[in-house]
């Protein structure tokens, strides 16, 4: 399999169930977000080393503050990136998958999702942007790519579902974490068929995830 089309499979798997049967639940407000008017810096610290993210809520306004919303609640703390999606032939280019929440009560609602078409990001290499199911379906999963990926963007010429995902912010530092995750044995069991031989053997942690002050 070709690396685009690798990475077209993993789209088509995202759409088809990208979170492993998370379930929906409503949450209380959100905590107190930072100035949603500015570039906004995440660190994720996890078991594999530092990942530090730069989000663009002037662009993606809803997708940040839900992120946000995960971060400051601190709901990602202790969540795991359990997916690394490899195309074959050229094992440093997919993605990995984080959140993978199984408690009803650590998910908000989903949100209103903002294609590339509109807010005029893209999944070049190094994107952050979140796993869906559906149209507006999209709650606290999220994934990184390793290489420019344009199938994920939004395609208003493509038939059926093509709003791709919602792209909001870049990896500014960490992308070396990135591909070390991307690299680690997928033995682990998948819920999803469409993605057997895509779940870590052993998951990552995320110790904790704050916004830079």
């Amino acid at each position: 399999m070709t690396a685009r089309r690798l990475i077209i499979a993993a789209a088509l798997a995202f759409i088809a169930l990208p979170v492993l049967a998370q379930p929906i639940a409503t949450a209380p407000p959100a905590a107190a977000a930072p100035d949603l008017g500015k570039i906004v810096r995440v660190d994720l610290d996890t078991t594999a080393g530092k990942i530090v993210l730069e989000l663009y809520p002037d662009r993606a306004p809803i997708t940040v503050a839900n992120f946000l919303h995960y971060v400051t609640s601190r709901h990602y703390d202790g969540a795991k990136i359990f997916r690394a999606a490899r195309a074959e032939g050229a094992p440093t280019y997919g993605l990995i998958q984080g959140g993978g929440f199984m408690d009803a009560a650590k998910l908000f609602k989903p949100i209103t999702l903002e294609p590339t078409s509109q807010t005029g990001l893209h999944h070049g290499d190094g994107a952050i942007s979140m796993a869906r199911a559906a149209p507006n379906s999209a709650q606290g999963d999220f994934f990184i790519v390793c290489g420019d990926s344009p199938s994920m963007d939004a395609n208003p010429k493509a038939p059926g579902d093509n709003l791709g995902f919602a792209a909001f912010g870049r990896v500014a530092e960490g992308m070396d974490v990135v591909h070390a995750i991307l690299a680690m044995p997928t033995g682990g069991h998948a819920r999803n068929p469409t993605m057997q031989g895509q779940i870590l053997t052993d998951p990552v942690t995320i110790t904790t995830a704050r916004v830079e002050k």
